[in-house]
């Protein structure tokens, strides 16, 4: 089991969602990555104070180490994600 896994908060409505949505389709990153849509996960972008989307958490033994606002490519993602 991995201890580290990417929350995305986006929306159907939202065009940089799409654009990360298509991005990381075809990604291979290091963790696994949980989608949440913001309109019907309300609750959980509340606990986790998404103001915004796209939106990518990184969660390590469940507690948030990192944050990314915005569409970032695969590149950039998994760098996030070996800097923590």
């Amino acid at each position: 089991m991995h201890d580290k896994r990417i929350l995305k908060f986006s929306a159907d409505w939202c065009g940089p969602c799409k654009q990360l949505n298509k991005i990381l389709k075809d990604a291979v990153l290091s963790v696994p990555v949980e989608n949440i849509d913001v309109d019907e996960g309300y609750e959980m972008s509340r606990r986790y104070g998404v103001r915004a989307v796209p939106t990518l958490i990184l969660l390590q033994c469940e507690k948030e180490v990192g944050r990314l606002n915005g569409a970032k490519t695969v590149a950039e993602i998994q760098e996030w994600v070996d800097q923590h």
